[in-house]
């Protein structure tokens, strides 16, 4: 029977798994990439994660998401995270808009659901959990692309887009990074360099503001203005330079554990069609990247991942009964994920990272 997951590992990783086999007290990091509903690939495995092997991760642990990757850790440091992954998965499958909404119906609604997924009561939690250090990795717009004139956003993306094609480096002409930070342990990543970068600590003010900014997709939602703590401006989707996060994520000879929809890494959200562009193998070599085999997907609802675009390639409930359905379809991932840590299988699955 083909393999629902496809488990690869950079060289210091696959050495130190081959050895050991899946020792939680070798993670350091725990990563998740930008990506919207493709989050739904893996909710099943995150159950797994906050059940199996939170409990047995040695402080400190740094989280780092873009985009919906930091809407999943805000459930991993909760204290019941396995609940908040269930609140967090029937309320984005649940979501429903009017015909055509517009950016202030999306932002509504996205914040929304973030206050049904994080509650004011539990952001304290969060900001004290005993091993988790919660770090939420954001852009501050430049120029044009502060504005939310839709006429100013198509022209500046369209710049940036272009500037990317010959240079990834040109995305800081257009945005700054912006490092929210849990101040009680600085992560790998804490003075990652290649681009402007703002380092901001989290706190009870501003933890809920950037876990929303990172999720803002320009032209699509509207940014977050000025964040408590942060430079006055706007705020946007952390994956718009760190798309599936290709910076340094590990230290100490600790390793990056990574759930990802695909089974290899893009930097940047405007590299997602620039083929020859992949994350350098310096900032993967520590990593364990966890993912769906092809043959997976192919057997979900339509052969796909779900994606942003079911909004419009279906109707509500089509989209809602498609959805559910790989959600359930991908109970065999999670089964499968706990027999391959339980049996000590994984260094016999283990592939190098491509």
């Amino acid at each position: 029977m083909a393999a629902n997951l496809v488990f690869r590992a950079g060289p210091a990783a696959f050495a130190a798994i081959r050895k050991n086999g899946f020792d939680p007290a070798l993670f350091g990091t725990l990563a998740g990439a930008s990506g919207g509903a493709k989050w739904l690939v893996l909710s099943q495995l995150d159950r797994v994660v906050a059940a199996d092997v939170l409990p047995k991760l040695e402080a400190p642990v740094h989280t780092l998401g873009t985009s919906i990757g930091a809407w999943r850790f805000a459930c991993y440091a909760q204290p019941d995270p396995v609940a908040a992954i269930e609140r967090f998965e029937e309320a984005y499958i649940e979501q429903s808009y009017s015909a055509k909404p517009d950016r202030d119906e999306i932002t509504q609604k996205s914040a929304a659901i973030l206050d049904a997924v994080v509650s004011d009561a539990v952001v304290a939690d969060i900001l004290t959990h005993p091993v988790l250090r919660t770090h939420v990795m954001t852009v501050r717009s430049r120029h044009a692309l502060g504005s939310e004139s839709t006429a100013m956003l198509v022209a500046g993306l369209g710049a940036t887009a272009a500037l990317n094609t010959l240079s990834r480096r040109s995305l800081g002409l257009f945005f700054e990074r912006a490092l929210f930070y849990d101040p009680r342990s600085l992560p790998p990543f804490f003075d990652v360099r290649g681009f402007p970068l703002q380092k901001i600590e989290l706190n009870s003010d501003n933890l809920k503001p950037a876990v929303l900014a990172t999720g803002s997709i320009p032209l699509v939602l509207h940014g977050v203005r000025d964040i408590p703590g942060a430079r006055p401006g706007v705020y946007r989707d952390g994956g718009v330079i760190d798309y599936h996060l290709d910076l340094p994520k590990s230290d100490g000879g600790r390793l990056t554990l990574y759930l990802h929809f695909y089974d290899f890494l893009k930097p940047g959200w405007f590299d997602k069609r620039l083929a020859w562009r992949r994350a350098s193998a310096v900032n993967t070599e520590h990593t364990l990247l966890v993912s769906p085999s092809a043959d997976f997907v192919r057997r979900l609802p339509n052969g796909k991942i779900p994606d942003r675009h079911d909004f419009v390639r279906y109707s509500q409930d089509e989209r809602v009964r498609a959805w559910r359905r790989a959600v359930r379809d991908c109970r065999a991932l999670a089964d499968e994920f706990h027999e391959v840590l339980e049996g000590n299988r994984l260094p016999e699955r283990l592939e190098p990272m491509a």
